[in-house]
């Protein structure tokens, strides 16, 4: 493989997504994010790094076997984790993240995310803190939020305020739950990556957990995916080539590299470099010490993880715009995905559900899917639909566990919330007008029995207050 400081040619970046192509492979990985709290009294405050999040590693490393990862902050930090081909990581704003392995079944996904929990839970509870999984902080402001001591962050947080007026938002209150699929040709990548892309009103929908902005509800359902479109426009959304039926790896190639970058890295540290890669590619860059450097695997593997369209490859498809949910959901994403993407007679049906529509359509789409979510008829019609087409998928893929189960099994929350008419935010709602005799008019998690509401109600692992 070319070495950090060896020259880079269109022809290799080509070859980097070719070498992912595997024929029949059906793995699935799956992230999560989580907002942290640190409860002290009557103080219910988001957690910092040498408090809280340092501690919290050191212990999962004693205790659990994990090893320090190759990224290091910004004095040397350990700001990440590794075991088993899985990592624990850091976003912005502390934001805690278990990106999985790639796993056979989501049999065995949802047993690496039953074990991440266990993990957390017990020494979250021993340092006092609390972890909550929904896609928009609930009642911290941006101020409030500590930063994490990552080169990277120090590059986006000074260079992103710059393209969109919600970036800091993005880096710093949202959180995610993310499933990355594999491809066995460059054809069928295109129509995976195009169906799951033409899915992301509905399972932004389904999903949605994020309703309330600030302490209080603001009347959207996903105010997570609401921030995305104001961050980036060069790197973010829905691009319209994407859902071309002519997919290849060379048009998505062509956009990576005519979008600016955010830095380069060299001898662990980060240097901003906000031109497009094509420029870097041809003209190499000057550093700050006067050292010139070409362009590398290294550095075109970096610039596609700073790519941030609703589903993207890098090299596996990775579909990205869905809320940060509970115990009781994070399965039922791996699942429907493994349905809807790996069953080609499933994604053929799931294009065609969907597939209908114009890019400005489709953009339409997307916004109800945030604001109205499954309260748009049109939207849980959808939502219905694809959930029954994976779930006839999975049987008659018949991956069994140990009871005789499919993996349809993890479907049965989304289609019971589905069913019900309200998505997993709805649901923590309706459990905290429930406890606390509030509506949707007068309820404020600003107020300590309000946080202290929102954190149970979001609860996924730690102390509760």
């Amino acid at each position: 493989m070319t070495t950090e400081s060896a020259p880079l040619h269109r022809d290799d970046l080509v070859a980097f997504f070719e070498r992912a192509i595997r024929p029949g492979q059906t793995l699935i990985g799956t992230e999560q994010e989580k907002f942290g709290f640190v409860l002290e009294g009557d103080r219910r405050v988001p957690i910092d790094y040498p408090n809280h999040i340092g501690p919290l590693l050191e212990l999962m490393r004693e205790r659990f076997g994990w090893r320090v990862g190759y990224d290091k902050g910004l004095e040397g930090e350990t700001v990440m984790l590794e075991r088993d081909n899985a990592s624990i990581t850091l976003e912005p704003g502390g934001q805690f993240e278990l990106s999985g392995a790639p796993l056979a079944t989501v049999h065995e996904t949802c047993a690496e995310f039953s074990n991440h929990f266990e993990e957390l839970d017990a020494v979250a509870k021993e340092l006092g803190l609390s972890f909550t999984t929904c896609g928009f902080h609930p009642f911290a402001t941006l101020e409030q939020i500590n930063w994490m001591p990552k080169g990277r962050y120090k590059v986006m947080r000074a260079y992103l305020p710059q393209h969109g007026a919600r970036a800091l938002d993005m880096m710093t209150r949202t959180c995610t739950v993310q499933a990355n699929m594999d491809y066995g040709s460059e054809a069928e990548c295109g129509r995976r990556l195009r169906t799951a892309l033409a899915i992301s009103p509905a399972l932004t929908a389904a999903f949605a957990n994020s309703p309330l902005y600030e302490g209080r509800v603001n009347g959207l359902q996903s105010n997570r995916n609401e921030v995305w479109e104001e961050v980036d426009p060069d790197r973010c959304g829905l691009p319209a080539f994407l859902f071309d039926e002519d997919f290849s790896f060379e048009k998505y190639i062509d956009w990576a590299l005519a979008t600016p970058m955010f830095f380069i890295k060299r001898d662990g540290a980060y240097i901003a470099h906000h031109r497009p890669f094509a420029d870097f590619l041809a003209e190499g860059l000057v550093g700050p010490n006067g050292t010139r450097h070409r362009a590398s695997f290294a550095d075109w593997e970096l610039h596609l993880s700073t790519l941030f369209p609703e589903v993207r490859i890098k090299p596996f498809i990775e579909v990205r715009g869905v809320d940060s949910v509970g115990s009781r959901f994070v399965c039922a994403l791996p699942a429907l995905l493994k349905g809807l993407l790996y069953d080609d007679a499933s994604c053929q049906a799931a294009w065609e559900l969907v597939g209908p529509y114009d890019h400005a359509g489709r953009m339409d789409l997307w916004r109800r899917g945030r604001r109205q979510g499954i309260h748009d008829p049109e939207i849980l019609a959808s939502a219905r639909g694809l959930v029954a087409l994976a779930r006839e998928a999975l049987d008659r893929m018949a991956v069994l566990d140990s009871k005789g189960r499919t993996e349809a099994r993890f479907l049965d929350p989304l289609e019971a919330s589905l069913e019900a008419g309200a998505s997993p935010g709805d649901l923590a709602m309706q459990s905290i007008y429930e406890s606390e005799g509030a509506t949707a008019e007068n309820f404020d998690a600003r107020t300590p029995a309000g946080r202290d509401a929102a954190i149970r109600a979001f609860l996924f692992a730690g102390v509760e207050p």
